[in-house]
């Protein structure tokens, strides 16, 4: 069965890890709800290369076997990671030097705990990430170790 048939409409969504040596990584919907599988079979030479955490995208999902994952993609955006380096350094300069340890941003530590998670246990679902993210960034704002 073609599993284009089987797609949600067309949503936009931000990457939040790609890898392209391992050829696979996930879509955040900005709807909300669970990370969307993504695997380097469904992406052109081009897309392979410039695909990153923050890149924004335009995909078709459909239901797989551990979650759902994306059928097509299209590149919206591409963020600079020297700009989001940039911004993260200009942050942390402008607060205390007496700190005793760096302060993240919630993306940064929610892009820290990403990759984290798929080095550890590569077999995790989107889904799986998504809920593990959400309670260690919980925990994080409690104990002041992230900053909106």
């Amino acid at each position: 069965m073609d599993l284009r048939l089987r797609a949600v409409a067309v949503q936009t969504g931000t990457i939040v890890k790609y890898d392209g040596i391992k050829g696979f990584g996930f879509i955040e919907p900005d709807i909300g709800g669970e990370d969307v599988f993504l695997h380097a079979s469904i992406l052109g030479e081009e897309l392979k290369h410039v695909l990153r955490g923050g890149t924004r995208v335009q995909f078709e999902a459909a239901p797989g076997n551990q979650g759902t994952k994306a059928v097509a993609v299209r590149l919206l955006s591409v963020v600079s990671q020297t700009s989001v380096a940039q911004a993260a350094a200009d942050d942390r300069k402008s607060s205390s030097d007496d700190e005793l340890c760096e302060v993240l941003t919630p993306v940064e530590f929610t892009q820290n705990i990403t990759d984290v998670l798929i080095g550890a246990v590569p077999d995790m679902t989107g889904g799986q990430i998504l809920q593990v993210r959400e309670q260690l960034v919980a925990f994080a704002r409690r104990h002041g170790w992230v900053e909106d």
